[in-house]
C-alpha cells in the first residue's frame, strides 16, 4: 500500500493544470479514432465532411484548453466554445466537440469574476452561430436551437451548482473551526481561573493574616512560608497547564497525580481554612476527565470558602464509585472575612458547565448555617 499510497500523494501534490492535461490529450487522441469520427455534438444537421488539415486546429482549440479549466476557466470556456463554433460550420461533427459541456460545467463551478458577463458573451455568441448555420443550409428548427441552448444553460448551472456547495461546504468548515478555537479558548480560561484564583486566594489571605503575627516570629515565617511554597505551587500549575497545550504534548489533559486532592486540602489548610477531607474508594483507570472535573469542583467550592468564610470548618466528601465520582463540600456560616476577593462568578458556572458536559448533575446552594457545593460525574462515559 506504501507504493501506491505514494504515487497518490505525489499526483495531488502536482499543478491543477497538469492534473487536468491527461483528460484533455484523452479527448483529442479520441477524437482521431476513426470508429469516433462523426460522433461529436451536431447543431444544424449539416452533412459531415471529412476531416483535413483545418480539423486539427478544430480538435487543439476543443481539447487543449481543458488543461486549463480550473486555473484559467474563462480561457478554457472562451477557446472550446470558439472550437466548438468551428466544428459546426465546417461540420467535422469530432469527438472533440463533446467537451463544449465540459468545458461550461468547469467555467460555472471555477469562475470567480465576471460570471454573468461570460454568460451573456456566450449567448450572445449562440445568435450568430445559429445564424451562419441556417445559411449554411442547417435544417434545424427554431425550437432545435432553442433546446440546445437550453441544454448548454443546464450544463453551466450543474457547475453553479457544484460551485455553490463547495462554498457552503467551506463556510461549513470555517464555523466549526470558528466553534472549535472558541470551546478551545473557554477551557483554558477555565483551567486558567481554576488554577489561578484558588492560589492566589490563598496568598492574599496567608499574606492578610500575616499581619496581625508581628509580635510572634514562629507564626509569622510559618504564615510567610506558605506564602512561599502557595507561589511556586501556583507557578507549577501554570506551567504544567502551559505543557499540556503544547500542539506536541500528548499526555491526557484529564489525568491528576496521585494525592493531588489531599494536596490541595493541605494548601488550604495551610491558608488558615479547616478542612476535613473524607475519600472513599479510588481512582477508577477509566475516570477520564471526571476525575478532573472532580477535582476542579472540590477546588472552586475550596476557593469560594477562604473568600468568603475563612476560618470556617469545611468538609469535603469525595466518593469514587465505579460509574460515577460524588463529590461534596459543606462549608459553615459566616467565618472571619477578613479577607474576600471579589468573584467573577464564572466560577461555579463554568463547575456547572463541566459537568453537565459530561453527562453529570451539579448543585451549588446555600442552606442553614452555611453553603454545600455537590456535583455527580459520570466516569469513563466520555473523557
Amino acid at each position: 500500500m506504501t507504493g501506491p499510497r505514494r504515487i497518490t500523494d505525489l499526483w495531488r501534490r502536482c499543478d491543477v493544470v497538469v492534473r487536468d492535461l491527461p483528460f484533455a490529450l484523452l479527448m483529442a487522441v479520441a477524437s482521431l479514432l476513426p470508429g469516433l469520427h462523426g460522433k461529436g455534438t451536431q447543431v444544424g444537421e449539416l452533412p459531415a465532411r471529412p476531416v483535413d488539415e483545418a480539423a486539427f486546429v478544430v480538435l487543439a482549440l476543443e481539447c487543449l484548453p481543458l488543461a486549463v479549466r480550473r486555473r484559467l476557466p474563462a480561457v478554457s470556456v472562451a477557446l472550446v466554445a470558439l472550437g466548438f463554433a468551428l466544428d459546426q460550420l465546417h461540420a467535422y461533427h469530432l469527438f472533440a466537440s463533446n467537451t463544449m459541456p465540459i468545458a461550461l460545467i468547469s467555467a460555472g463551478a471555477h469562475l470567480e469574476r465576471h460570471r454573468r458577463v461570460t454568460v451573456v458573451l456566450l449567448s450572445l455568441a449562440y445568435v450568430p452561430l445559429a445564424i451562419a448555420l441556417a445559411r449554411l443550409g442547417a435544417t434545424e428548427s427554431v425550437e432545435g436551437y432553442v433546446v440546445f441552448y437550453l441544454s448548454l444553460v443546464l450544463t453551466w448551472c450543474i457547475g453553479a451548482w457544484l460551485r455553490s456547495t463547495r462554498a457552503a461546504e467551506a463556510e461549513h468548515r470555517r464555523h466549526v473551526a470558528e466553534a472549535t478555537r472558541a470551546a478551545e479558548r473557554t477551557r483554558i480560561a477555565r483551567e486558567l481561573h481554576d488554577v489561578v484564583t484558588h492560589h492566589v486566594t490563598a496568598m492574599v489571605v496567608q499574606a492578610e493574616a500575616a499581619r496581625y503575627l508581628t509580635a510572634a516570629p514562629d507564626r509569622l515565617d510559618a504564615t510567610l512560608s506558605a506564602v512561599t511554597d502557595t507561589g511556586r505551587r501556583a507557578i507549577a500549575d501554570l506551567r504544567h497547564m502551559l505543557d499540556l497545550l503544547k500542539a506536541d504534548h500528548d499526555t491526557h489533559v484529564g489525568l491528576l497525580p496521585a494525592g493531588e486532592l489531599r494536596a490541595l486540602v493541605e494548601q488550604t489548610r495551610r491558608a488558615g481554612q479547616p478542612v476535613e477531607l473524607a475519600e472513599e474508594g479510588s481512582p477508577a483507570e477509566s475516570a477520564g476527565s471526571a476525575e478532573l472535573v472532580a477535582y476542579r469542583v472540590v477546588q472552586e467550592a475550596l476557593t469560594n470558602a477562604l473568600k468568603h468564610a475563612h476560618g470556617t470548618p469545611t468538609t469535603v466528601r469525595v466518593r469514587h464509585g465505579e460509574k460515577e465520582i460524588s463529590v461534596e463540600v459543606t462549608t459553615g456560616g459566616p467565618g472571619s472575612g477578613g479577607v474576600s476577593p471579589g468573584g467573577s462568578g464564572r466560577g461555579l458556572a463554568g463547575l456547572r458547565e463541566r459537568v453537565e458536559a459530561l453527562g453529570g448533575e451539579f448543585d451549588a446552594h446555600r442552606q442553614a448555617g452555611g453553603f454545600v457545593v455537590r456535583a455527580r460525574v459520570p466516569a469513563g462515559g466520555r473523557s
